[in-house]
């Protein structure tokens, strides 16, 4: 698969092929060797400088691919006041980079001004279903975009939660005109986690709202008694989980789909091999429809 070489604003569309995450490690080689992938993804925190070495090089990377921005730090569930700074500085970033998708989490992660290094889930009611289906509503409103939503990995549950996360997401998606970002890792980990159905799960999300999808790596942890599932990002997908992703596409078909790997960063090429195998499964589903 040849890289793409089309002008500036012919590439703010994601194509239905596999990207990866655009990582320091990774700069210098990627200016250089141009990787047979389709596009990229970055945390947009990280972008948020008015300059230096980060912009310097997404922007170089920029000019060859189609981008996607990532965020974890709009804490969309808080009933905290939505970032103003924050905002300012993302809508600024997508200004100048163009992305074809901009994406942040269900969840929430700041809490009377006081931001938690994690992404904590929501409880699934109809008072946070409101609550948060208002606030996307507000931030796509200030960005003059629509954005799409990831569903979290998890480790416990409310005790007064009264949706399935899946209906949960579909209907906030519906509510504020989002769309979804279906982490199928995130699906086996929690899924796993809460002896909930993970087919069942994938069935009640429709395609038309679904316009990426993520794939990352996630660790066992054992302990007395039991054990769980981590969503760490830190080593290949597990067949587990491209089983799902093959499911998940003869469900919904094939979409931008992302391999994630944001902890102990292996060589460029273990990347573009993880991609390649997500492209592998896409013709394959192709071919079936076909």
């Amino acid at each position: 698969m040849a890289h793409i070489t089309n002008n500036r604003h012919a590439q703010r569309a994601i194509p239905a092929l596999a990207g990866i995450g655009l990582r320091p490690q990774h700069y210098g080689e990627v200016a250089d060797s141009r990787p047979p992938v389709g596009w990229f993804e970055v945390h947009s925190e990280n972008y948020f400088g008015k300059g230096g070495a980060p912009l310097f090089h997404l922007e170089k990377v920029r000019t060859d691919y189609p981008v996607s921005l990532h965020g974890v730090g709009l804490s969309l569930g808080s009933t905290d006041p939505l970032d103003a700074a924050h905002l300012e500085k993302l809508k600024a970033l997508i200004g100048r980079i163009e992305p074809g998708l901009v994406s942040d989490h269900l969840s929430w992660g700041s809490s009377g001004g006081a931001f938690l290094n994690d992404l904590i889930p929501l409880p699934y009611t109809e008072e946070s279903l409101s609550h948060i289906a208002d606030r996307i509503c507000l931030v796509q409103d200030f960005l003059g975009r629509r954005i799409l939503i990831e569903n979290p990995s998890s480790y416990l549950e409310y005790e007064h939660s009264t949706l399935p996360e899946s209906v949960f997401l579909v209907e906030a998606a519906r509510r504020s005109g989002c769309g979804i970002l279906l982490d199928v890792n995130n699906v086996h980990v929690s899924c796993r986690n809460h002896g909930w159905d993970a087919i069942d799960y994938i069935n009640g999300i429709p395609a038309g709202l679904v316009k990426e999808i993520h794939l990352a790596g996630h660790t066992l942890n054992r302990f007395e008694g039991g054990e769980i599932l981590i969503d760490t990002h830190n080593r290949p997908v597990c067949d587990e989980v491209w089983q799902l992703y093959e499911y998940t596409l003869q469900c919904l078909g094939p979409h931008p789909t992302l391999i994630e790997w944001d902890a102990d960063i292996p060589p460029l090429q273990v990347l573009v091999g993880e991609a390649k195998k997500a492209d592998r499964f896409m013709e394959a589903s192709h071919a079936r429809a076909a």
